[in-house]
């Protein structure tokens, strides 16, 4: 898988369902990797959604699945659990490449 340069987005609707994109596509949630919450994305707290996205974004950004698999719920605590739940938020793929990166070298993932 290649690296993204996405610009990603997430928000919530009128019902409060949580939506995010990449470029204005939504992001694949990568069920594939790892299938910790089928009912989608989440943030703001740490949990299975949140992991979900953690994963997803991670995979997204870096193109390296066993990097995101390695690092995802690293990176959730993070920074996904953090974020405010009734907010929108905006990163880009070269924010979450360093939080990575950053990750991978505190955990000593080669």
């Amino acid at each position: 898988m290649k690296q993204h340069t996405a610009i990603y987005h997430c928000w919530r609707d009128g019902n409060g369902t949580a939506h995010v994109t990449a470029d204005d596509k939504p992001l694949n949630a990568r069920f594939d990797l790892d299938n910790h919450s089928p009912n989608g994305f989440e943030w703001g707290y740490a949990g299975s959604g949140p992991a979900q996205l953690a994963l997803a974004m991670v995979a997204d950004a870096t193109g390296n699945d066993g990097l995101a698999l390695r690092v995802h719920q690293h990176f959730k605590r993070k920074l996904i659990q953090h974020l405010d739940q009734e907010s929108d938020w905006v990163i880009s793929a070269e924010q979450v490449r360093e939080i990575a990166k950053q990750l991978a070298e505190e955990l000593k993932i080669t």
